[in-house]
């Protein structure tokens, strides 16, 4: 993974730690939707660790074209950002890395879950850092 995004494999190795040892992070849980059966239920790919970083802020570079495009029909404020660590051992066979289409099952207290959906994400030397769409709608 590092070598494909010309990252510093420790660089890289240090920032995860980081991620999944910060008392901030929260556990969640991904999943990935089949995508040959929108209908089928959805891979439990595993878990993570998710560290919050504050509410998505489009480009001020980003024209109303742009920001319709990015934005579709949700509510900007729903779009929020966190870096996600899978807990597995990386090279291992329960290791993943997010990717847009995932859902994330949070528990951040009270015992209600908060999904989300990866709309988009960027990886560097920090971590892989996603743009998540807050799913309001409640969990039956």
């Amino acid at each position: 993974m590092c070598k494909a995004n010309e990252l510093d494999p420790e660089r890289r190795l240090v920032a995860r730690l980081a991620i999944l040892s910060d008392k901030n992070a929260q556990d969640c849980t991904v999943y990935r939707p089949n995508e040959h059966d929108p209908d089928a239920e959805e891979e439990d790919l595993g878990d993570a660790k998710i560290l919050f970083t504050g509410a998505f802020q489009a480009p001020e570079e980003w024209d109303e074209e742009e920001r319709v495009d990015f934005f579709g029909d949700a509510d900007p404020a729903s779009f929020m950002t966190a870096f996600i660590e899978c807990e597995a051992k990386p090279a291992s066979a329960r290791f993943f890395a997010p990717e847009v289409g995932d859902y994330v099952a949070t528990m951040p207290g009270l015992g209600a879950v908060v999904m989300f959906y990866v709309h988009d994400y960027s990886e560097d030397q920090n971590g892989r850092k996603c743009i998540l769409i807050r799913d309001d709608e409640p969990i039956a």
